[in-house]
Parts: C-alpha cells; sequence; structure tokens
C-alpha cells in the first residue's frame, strides 16, 4: 500500500525539529491492545517536550482508553463523517502527525493536513508477510513500543522505562458486593476472549484448564464471550466466576488489577495487565511473541511466562488470526501443556 512505504518515515526523520511548544496529533484507531501500547509513546512526548498539546485521534468505540489520559490534551474521532472528523482537525493546525496506524486511511489525513509534518511508524508488513507465508524471520526482535518510540527519535524523546499505562476512572472501579465473597480476597484472571478463534484455547481446554487449577478463578472477556464463561463455570461454580460479559470494558480493567495473576490468550487484557504490571501467563496460538507484541513491562522485572507450542511448520499461520485453523488441526492450541499452565500458577501463587 502507497501507505507504508518505510522511505516516508526516513525521510520526515532526518531532520531535528525542536517540537518546543507545538501541537502534536498521534493516530492510532484500534484495536484494544494497540492502543494501549502507545501510550509510552504518549506519555515520553509530553513529559520530555516542553509545552507540547497533545492529541489523540482514534475511532469513537476506543475513545475511553485514552479519555482518561492525563497526558492527552485533546482526543479526537473517527466517527460517522469523515468530512466533519477533517474539518476539525484541519482547524486544530498541527505541527506534527505521529502516525502509529500507518494506513490508506491515515495517508488520507496527512495528505488533507500539508502543513503538518508526518512521522510514520514502519509496520514490518513485507517481513510479517515472510515470516507467515514462508516462515522466514526477518523481523527485528524489538518490541513494537519500541516502534512506535522511533516516530519520535528527531525530537530528542526517549524511551523511559516505565512501561505501559492505563488509567481507570474511579466511577468505573468495580464494588466489592459484586464479586462473589470466596474472591474478595485474591484470584486468578483467565481472559478467555480473543478478536478472532484461532488466538483462543477452545472450550473444552479452557474448562480442563480451570479444573487443574486449585484458586478462585474470574474469567473475563466480553459479551461474545458470555455463553463460552457460563459453560467453562460449570465445572466448579463456587471456583470459577464469570464475568464475561457483565462489565464494561473498564470494569474488566479493574478486575484485572485486582487479579494476582492473569492467564491471557494475545489479546488486549494481555495489555492491560502488562499496564497494572500484572504477573502474566500468555497462551500464543497462530500468532507469535516475536511479532513483537508480547508483554511489555519497561524497565520493570515483572513475572512473566509464554506457553506455545513451539516446532510447528504452519505457524505462524496469519499475523491477526482466523475464524478457524487453515489446516483443521489447531494443533497450536489443542497441543497447549494445561498441566504446565497449572503449575505456573501454583509456582507465582
Amino acid at each position: 500500500m502507497p501507505g507504508d512505504h518505510h522511505e516516508e518515515w526516513k525521510s520526515t526523520a532526518d531532520s531535528s525539529p525542536s517540537g518546543s511548544g507545538r501541537k502534536f496529533l498521534i493516530i492510532r484507531f484500534s484495536s484494544i491492545g494497540d492502543i494501549v501500547l502507545t501510550s509510552p509513546v504518549i506519555r515520553c512526548l509530553k513529559q520530555q517536550i516542553p509545552c507540547a498539546q497533545v492529541h489523540f485521534l482514534t475511532k469513537e468505540s476506543f475513545r475511553g482508553l485514552v479519555s482518561n489520559n492525563p497526558y492527552v490534551d485533546k482526543v479526537q474521532v473517527l466517527g460517522t463523517s469523515w468530512e466533519l472528523m477533517m474539518h476539525q482537525l484541519a482547524y486544530e493546525e498541527y505541527d506534527y502527525i505521529i502516525d502509529l496506524h500507518h494506513n490508506l486511511r491515515t495517508l488520507r489525513i496527512k495528505r488533507a493536513l500539508p502543513t503538518a509534518r508526518a512521522f510514520s511508524f514502519n509496520k514490518l508488513n513485507i517481513e510479517k508477510w515472510l515470516f507467515t507465508a514462508f516462515k522466514i524471520n526477518r523481523l527485528p526482535q524489538v518490541h513494537i513500543v519500541d516502534r512506535y518510540l522511533d516516530t519520535l527519535k528527531s525530537f530528542g524523546v526517549v524511551n523511559d522505562g516505565k512501561g505501559l499505562d492505563y488509567f481507570l476512572p474511579e466511577k468505573d472501579k468495580v464494588n466489592a458486593k459484586d464479586l462473589p465473597a470466596s474472591h474478595l480476597f485474591g484470584y486468578v484472571g483467565v481472559v478467555i476472549g480473543a478478536a478472532l478463534a484461532t488466538k483462543k484455547l477452545p472450550v473444552h481446554k479452557l474448562k480442563e484448564l480451570c479444573t487443574q487449577i486449585h484458586y478462585p478463578i474470574v474469567l473475563l472477556g466480553g459479551p461474545e464471550d458470555r455463553a463460552a464463561g457460563e459453560e467453562i463455570a460449570a465445572v466448579d461454580p463456587i471456583k470459577v466466576y464469570n464475568a464475561c460479559g457483565k462489565f464494561s470494558l473498564n470494569e474488566s480493567a479493574d478486575l484485572v488489577h485486582r487479579s494476582h495473576l492473569v492467564i491471557t490468550h494475545d489479546t488486549g487484557l494481555m495489555h492491560i495487565a502488562a499496564a497494572f504490571k500484572k504477573p502474566i501467563v500468555s497462551v500464543w496460538g497462530n500468532t507469535v511473541p516475536e511479532f513483537g507484541m508480547g508483554p511489555y513491562y519497561g524497565d520493570e522485572k515483572v513475572n512473566s511466562e509464554i506457553s506455545e507450542v513451539t516446532g510447528l511448520s504452519c505457524r505462524p499461520c496469519s499475523k491477526i488470526g482466523y475464524r478457524k485453523c487453515p489446516k483443521g488441526h489447531f494443533t497450536c492450541m489443542e497441543q497447549q501443556d494445561l498441566t504446565h499452565l497449572s503449575s505456573l500458577v501454583k509456582k507465582y501463587l
């Protein structure tokens, strides 16, 4: 795609703008995890460039992820009207655009705001294609947070090592009465959802995992995971509480914050857990940590384990995921070692 040329990023980053007292527009439309992963960019930019004004452009459905961030001066939204959005962006007269999404839509925005200098994130699409199509790994061993921060090198902004941010408003914190009494003194958060099926353990594996964990469990996911959550919780209704679909995203984030340990797929709540510096056991199916999107803690040392089935010739099969396994066997999840997973819970608790 024309908006994905690495040369654009290089050409705009060769000079050294001061940024002092200037207005920045950071763009990341979606999704939950990707937006949480931009939080170090927001913080470092705001704290390291004197008098910088920082605006953030995202989809309306993800406004809440940044609206409580004290380092964001204004949230702009991609709503139903592109023309209205562009009018609002043009009115702001931005000096710089920090494009952390880098697709055709952000290219349109950059072209429509020619007076703003653009610094664009390198998505490494060719390297990801080589890895998924031919299993040739040419990806740099660099976390996506650091690749996001590369867009600010020209301003002298550096990684402060503080990891991710997630700011919870007081009104969205879960009342203790909304949790079972058996879970008030601690629990394991088990995230059963993910955007696509090939990133999730099958329900029968999740049921077996919950049976092996001898500790209170809260199942976490969206409304679409509620039925699966009820089936999983049925293995032990006292030990396992199904919170899927019962709480908002911020409330689910608070449940992550309250947990002692989080077991999660490669999904947004994994990055929220990392923002809260929670010990994480991340379970990987068709995607791989080598894509640079594993749990990120900055310089802080937090217990984190990766569970994956290695040595599969078909993995990774996609940088995002599928509704079902393209090969039909789903070995990357069906062969996950649940005994090992449950032993990690015992080890960290």
